[in-house]
């Protein structure tokens, strides 16, 4: 696999262990980061996108698409930039950035290895 490919698949690791544990214990990880708990379910379905999402992740960057690798990048972008507009907003509180930050780092890491020649 190439460094780009690489790092896409390592994120999709790190996708599934968010996942499983906003699955199975969200509040552990909510807490940890100074947000709220919750008893809702809604923290548990994002954990489960999260975990499909890494899942696509492990299995497509393999292949090598240079459309996909791109778009991962783009779309890790646009979710610190969505977490930046929530706390903005005063929807969330702000260590909710610190996910932002590690898909920007993901998004970084991704994209010097796609440029680099």
């Amino acid at each position: 696999m190439t460094k780009a490919a690489q790092s896409v698949y390592y994120f999709g690791f790190y996708l599934l262990v968010v996942g499983l544990t906003l699955i199975f214990t969200p509040n552990i990880l909510l807490e940890m980061f100074g947000l709220d708990t919750t008893s809702e379910v809604w923290i548990r379905v994002v954990g489960s996108l999260a975990f499909l999402l890494g899942i696509y992740y492990i299995r497509v960057a393999p292949t090598e698409n240079q459309t996909f690798l791109q778009t991962t990048v783009y779309n890790r972008i646009l979710v610190f930039g969505w977490f930046a507009f929530f706390i903005l907003m005063g929807w969330v509180k702000w260590p909710l950035i610190l996910f932002g930050v590690v898909d920007l780092l993901g998004a970084a890491w991704t994209w010097f290895s796609i440029n680099r020649k």
